[in-house]
Parts: structure tokens; sequence; C-alpha cells
């Protein structure tokens, strides 16, 4: 399959209160999914799903707390549902929730899974830039034993092209997204929950600088607002759009729950660029030796060993420690 439809699902998000409400959050996700099958027709394969879609974020929550109550298990019923609404409307569903592993009993993580029209996870990717949410850069050698370096930078191959992940303002990282185009990814799903705007915002700058500089489509899905919180729902409303290889914008939505940024993913044309020599093919050129060299030599943010998901606090000293630390050197 070489063209095929992408949507970046526009819907809201809600709060939980309880086990309960994430229940109602699939069910949600299920009508939406169905009712966009039924709307943009066969020809839809992706559906790319908003950041913390079933869940909202941690407000008041402390880290235990929220972990019981809106952390997902890797085998739980939850991913078991969404794998069925991925088989009923025959898509490849990219969902972004709190996850808990048992291997890190102590953790939480904000994942990324695509979910194939077998109802089967294809790609679960764990979110490696978080501000205040354990990563596995957090627990760095414990989950390169557990997982592998496949599974901190996972790429499906899929009959809808090579398909990755980056979350929400991971869109502002180069580094992690040329990682994943030199594995393979031509498709970067983008679950976001960001503040929109008719200006370009630099999460919308980046999104273009990502697909232009990678050859690679990225397809972002925005939330259609934020409910059961005390930050203004609107803020984060509208704006999911499809970015093609050369930094075009296909489609784009306003706010509201949309399905609007839909559009067709030319995979042919875009295997054709990256076979093309010339100025633009820019993944060709990229000196990585080079960059291996500079990198290995500044010492940023440094692996550590959490062994329970610390308070917001920890991040915010971290940082701080880390700013002193680049000053000093200058």
């Amino acid at each position: 399959m070489t063209a095929y439809t992408a949507l970046a699902l526009q819907i809201e998000a809600r709060a939980v209160t309880d086990r309960a409400d994430l229940a109602a959050a699939v069910g949600r996700v299920g009508t939406r999914v169905g009712g966009s099958k039924a709307w943009l027709g066969p020809a839809l394969r992706l559906v790319v799903l908003p950041e913390y879609v079933l869940t909202g974020f941690p407000t008041r929550e402390s880290p235990a707390e929220w972990r019981e109550k809106a952390a997902l298990d890797v085998d739980g019923p939850e991913y078991r549902e969404l794998g069925k609404i991925a088989a009923a409307n025959d898509v490849f569903l990219c969902v972004n929730a709190y996850e808990r592993d048992e291997h890190f009993p102590g953790l939480y993580f904000q994942a990324c899974v695509i979910l194939s029209p077998a109802g089967g996870a294809v790609l679960r990717y764990r979110r490696l830039h978080s501000m205040f949410t354990p990563t596995p850069y957090d627990v760095w050698e414990r989950y390169l034993d557990r997982y592998g370096l496949d599974g901190v930078l996972p790429v499906a191959r899929t009959e809808i092209g090579n398909l990755a992940v980056l979350a929400s303002e991971e869109i502002l990282v180069p580094e992690l997204a040329r990682a994943l185009a030199l594995r393979g990814a031509e498709v970067l799903c983008n679950p976001t929950s960001e503040a929109y705007s008719p200006a370009l915002t630099p999460k919308a700058v980046a999104r273009r600088a990502r697909a232009l500089e990678n050859l690679a489509f990225v397809v972002s899905a925005n939330t259609a607002g934020l409910s059961g919180t005390a930050i203004p729902g609107d803020s984060v409303n509208g704006g999911s759009e499809l970015i093609d290889h050369e930094g075009r914008a296909l489609a784009q939505a306003g706010p509201g729950e949309s399905l609007v940024a839909a559009a067709e993913l030319d995979l042919a044309a875009l295997r054709r660029a990256r076979r093309r020599p010339g100025m633009a093919n820019l993944p060709s050129r990229v000196k990585t030796r080079l960059w291996a060299q500079v990198y290995a030599g500044h010492d940023v943010e440094r692996p550590g060993a959490l062994t329970e998901a610390p308070d917001r606090a920890f991040y915010t000293a971290r940082q701080h420690e880390i700013i002193e630390r680049l000053h000093d050197q200058g």
C-alpha cells in the first residue's frame, strides 16, 4: 500500500476521577473512530489520537495517586478494548496514555502505543522528554537491559509504512525525530495537547521543520479542549494537522471535535524523494559521526536511577542544576 488516508482525530480530553472514567473515555474513542471511518471511508487506515485523551493530566494528585487512578496496565482492559476498536475499523490506532510497567513497579510512564487492525500492539514508545513524568532515561541502564534500544526508539514496519511516535513537545527535539528517521520512520505520529493559535506556534513551526528535514510525514492530533480541571478548557483546542515531507500542511482542523484533519499520505512520493539526490535530501547529508563527537563532549541531562515517581519539585530542581552546570561550562 503506497497511498491511504490518515486522520489526526481531534476529540475532547476529560480529567478522570476514578478508574470507571477510563472505560467511558475508551467508549468515546470507539464512537468517534467508528464515525470517522464511516465518514471518510475504507481508505482511512491510520488514526492518531490526542495526548492523554483518556485521562487528562495530573494536577493535585501525588505520583502514587495518579499511578493508581490513571495509569494503564500493558495487558489491561483498556488496551484490549482499544485493540478491538482498531480491528473493528480496520485502522492502525495511535493512542497516548499513562502506563504502568511491572518491571518498574514504583514508576509510571507516558506511553504511545500503535494498535494494528489485528488488534495487537505493533509499537510501544515511552516518552523520552517530559517535564514532570518519569522517562526511560530516568532508569536508563535497567530499561536498556529489559527492552534494548529498539524498545527505546521503536519503528513499526507495517503495510502502511514505517511508523514512529513523538509525544507532544518532543516535536521540538530535532535529535529524536532524526534518530527515528535514521531508523527508517516514514510517518511521525504526534499526539499532543497544546495551545492553538491561528498564528504559527513554536510546535507548528517544529512540525514543518521535522517533516522537511527528515523527509517524513507528520500526523499531529491535538485535543478539542480539556474538561474537569481549573485550566480554561479551550486553551488546548484545535490545530490538528497533517504535514507532508516538504513541510506543507495537507489538512488542518479548527477548534472543536473534528475529523477535518485528514488527508492522503502518498508513500510512493515520499520514497521517491528519499531516493533522489539533491540539496533537499537532508537525511542523506547528515554528518552523524561529527555530531556524535560534539554531543559526547557535553554534560547535560544525565541518565538516572529512579525507583519511584518523584513529585514535581524533583524535576524543577534537576533542571535548575542542569542550567547552572551548562552556565559553568560556558
